[in-house]
Order: structure tokens, then sequence, then C-alpha cells
């Protein structure tokens, strides 16, 4: 896959919440520094317990998943705790503790994601440290949607906990500035669904069959493609 160089994605990356909110001296600099970066189907970003030399991450084309395994070596499980995908930025947390990556994230499709080194970063903000606030609101953010989805996982039964998902995932996790369309189509698989879930993949198609009879979804390989908004979004409470 060809990459361009980073300034080319500017359109994708103003389509993003945090992004278009920064200061264009800060902007400017995380393109001058990002380096573009293709990944296959699969292909690992960067692994639990990863040194931090990969700095700020943003996904400029494609989605990356982000996954942790529990249980012994004979018994493990591996869950799929969220997918990111275009405008999306991530790796704010070890800008500030510089601890090693917690969790392993993996290409769910081909994809490019814009890589800004740590040390320049670092260096930069040493200079400009009102700056720090900025990905202070970028960290916020994802512990809001952390603390949300364990909400859901306590309190929420299983059909509320997929609508819920669904649409979080329409709508960016609530990351883009873009309206949803009026049918969005989310590239998924049940399977990966299910372990996003915490549920089983014969319970997860035994839903989507359910939304689907009822005329809220359509279920396509690898596909969902939502017909009724609001009423999707009704199933969520």
């Amino acid at each position: 896959m060809q990459t361009a160089h980073a300034f080319s994605y500017l359109p994708t990356l103003r389509a993003g919440r945090w992004f278009s909110a920064l200061a264009p001296q800060f902007a400017d600099l995380l393109l001058v520094l990002a380096q573009p970066r293709s990944l296959e189907t699969g292909e690992a970003l960067f692994l639990r317990g990863d040194a931090l030399e990969g700095g700020l991450f943003a996904v400029v084309r494609g989605s990356i998943g982000f996954s942790g395994v529990g249980g012994q070596s004979e018994q493990a499980r591996e869950a799929l705790l969220t997918r990111m995908g275009p405008a999306t930025w991530f790796g704010e947390i070890a800008l500030f503790d510089g601890s090693p990556r917690t969790h392993d994230a993996h290409a769910m499709e081909p994809s490019v994601v814009l890589q800004v080194p740590r040390q320049p970063l670092l260096d930069w903000l040493q200079q400009h440290p009102a700056h720090w606030h900025d990905l202070g609101v970028l960290m916020s953010g994802r512990m809001r949607a952390a603390f949300a989805a364990l909400e859901d996982l306590a309190l929420l039964p299983a059909p509320q906990r997929l609508a819920r998902r669904l649409v979080a995932m329409a709508r960016g996790y609530g990351e883009r500035l873009d309206d949803v369309p009026a049918r969005p189509r989310l590239d998924i698989t049940q399977e990966q669904l299910a372990r996003m879930l915490s549920i089983s993949r014969q319970t997860t198609n035994v839903l989507l069959q359910g939304l689907q009879a009822r005329g809220l979804i359509r279920v396509q390989r690898g596909e969902i493609e939502i017909l009724q908004w609001q009423a999707l979004c009704a199933e969520r409470f």
C-alpha cells in the first residue's frame, strides 16, 4: 500500500473532534513530525510490553483493533476491547507515564497510521508546556469511553450492549465531527463483535438476526448495515 505525506491526510484528520480543536501551532507540529506507516490486515502496530518509541498515533485509513488476553495458556481468551477508525488519535497515555504498551494493536484491514515519534514530541512540549492540556483532553475522552464500556458490561443485558456498540461504532465513538450517514455500514465480522462484547459468536448471531428480522439492520459477510438509525438508537435503553 502506498502512503502519502502526512499533510495529505489533513482533510481526514480535520473530521476528528480532537485534532480540529487544536491550535494551528500544535496541529502543524504533529504533521511535521508524523511518519505515515502502512499495515496489512492482521499486522501488529505494537504489542503489550513494547517500548515507547512510537509516541502518538493517528488512524488515517482503515482501522486498528486493540486487544488483550487473559487466563492460563490452555484456556486463554482474547478480548477485542475497541477499534479505532480514521481521524482517531491514540498513544497519549504512555506520553504521560512512560510505561510500556498495555495492549496489542493490530490492523483490522489494510490501514495507514501516522506515527509521531515520542522524543521529538516530548522535546517540543518541554518548550510549549501549555499543550500538555490538549493531550490531557485526549486522554480524558478515552477514560470516559472506558468507564462507559465498563458500566455497560456490568449493568446491561447483551441485547442493549450490542445496540450501544453498533451505535457507538457508527458515531466513531464520539470522536468524529461529521454526521452519521443515513444508513451507516460497519465493516466488522460477527466474531469480532462477539469478542468486543464478551459473548459467544452464537449469541451474537442470534441477537443480530433478531435485529435484522425487525428491519433495523442488514447482516452481510463482514459487514452490518444499519437500516433504521433512530430505532436502533432507541434499543440502547
